[in-house]
């Protein structure tokens, strides 16, 4: 695609697949569920013809990055996701070079404590969707929806190994990668076991929208059938295991120069608390170095893809600030 190169890169004992182009100060891009490194390919052309180097890996259990056991949740760690990506950065940079680096949905989850974990790695940071999440001493986050939205709330659905595999099989890799990646209402993502996806009967045909075409669907589809979906699905599975590993730094703050976008149609913003977090000072609190959090009037979920000019335009506001 108009001069992205692709690489294997060895890094910690797993082979990471990136793509990239440009040249100049590294921008580090991290994806998000069920998606890969080609979330970013609006991205990495405007932000390599405007003298960056974009970089996005496909991350450990995604696509083409191979040699991590996709059957064992507890090498999904936010330590494990983390550590992938400082082996990265050692393996394509010089010896301690800060990078800037953007993330999405998981990919901000990551990116968050890549930032707590190592800010000395990090320029500055731009995030979507799902803002940091501090640690809560009352449980993590599954355990916190599940009592808020019971049992067929889709972070539910995915803990028990095997059975929402089993589903996502019978509906087929392509029709779950059109149900997700086109949901647009911004309320609780619901699976109801054995029923598909609530918003959208399995065999309910899916009109794609303008920014999103057959075949992107088609490369995400045969990338993603290449690891099954298990590999993405336990990130969900060791949150439980991230909020015993993370206890250590309950109170810590990211010290990272940092920018915030999320859709106002997004189903992260309406989750319970997050925008009392985001606007009434918890958030600024946790990441003091917090320059801007923008909020996108009719924009849902996958927000880099659906408005990629204007989330083009944000990212190199900030990035050229430093």
């Amino acid at each position: 695609m108009e001069g992205i190169e692709h690489k294997t890169v060895s890094a910690i004992g797993i082979n990471i697949h990136i793509a990239e182009k440009g040249e100049g100060p590294l921008v580090l891009f991290l994806h998000g569920f069920p998606e890969l490194w080609y979330s970013w390919r609006h991205q990495i052309l405007y932000l390599a013809d405007h003298g960056y180097r974009a970089v996005a890996p496909d991350l450990r259990g995604y696509g083409e990055t191979t040699g991590v056991p996709v059957n064992d949740h507890t090498k999904f760690t936010i330590h494990h996701l983390v550590g992938d990506l400082i082996g990265l950065l050692d393996a394509i940079t010089n010896q301690g070079e800060k990078v800037f680096v953007v993330g999405h949905d998981w990919g901000a989850y990551i990116a968050w404590y890549l930032c707590m974990f190592r800010p000395e790695r990090v320029k500055a940071l731009v995030n979507l969707s799902v803002p940091f999440i501090p640690w809560n001493p009352n449980g993590d986050l599954v355990k916190m929806l599940r009592i808020a939205y019971g049992e067929d709330h889709y972070m539910t659905r995915f803990q028990e190994p095997g059975e929402i595999e089993a589903e996502f099989a019978r509906l087929g890799t392509q029709q779950v990668v059109k149900k997700f990646l086109t949901f647009r209402d911004p309320e609780p993502f619901y699976f109801p076991k054995g029923k598909g996806f609530r918003h959208s009967p399995g065999d309910a045909p899916v009109t794609l929208p303008p920014w999103l075409s057959e075949q992107d669907v088609e490369y995400f589809t045969t990338q993603l059938n290449k690891t099954t979906f298990s590999g993405g699905i336990n990130y969900y599975r060791a949150l439980n295991l991230n909020w015993e590993l993370t206890a250590a730094w309950s109170g810590a703050k990211v010290m990272v120069p940092s920018k915030f976008i999320i859709g106002d149609l997004d189903l992260t913003y309406h989750m319970p608390g997050i925008k009392e977090y985001i606007h009434n000072g918890g958030f600024r609190k946790d990441v003091p170095l917090l320059e801007e959090v923008v909020v996108m009037e009719g924009v849902a979920h996958f927000i880099n893809q659906e408005k990629p000019d204007e989330i083009n335009n944000y990212i190199l506001q900030f990035l050229n600030k430093f």
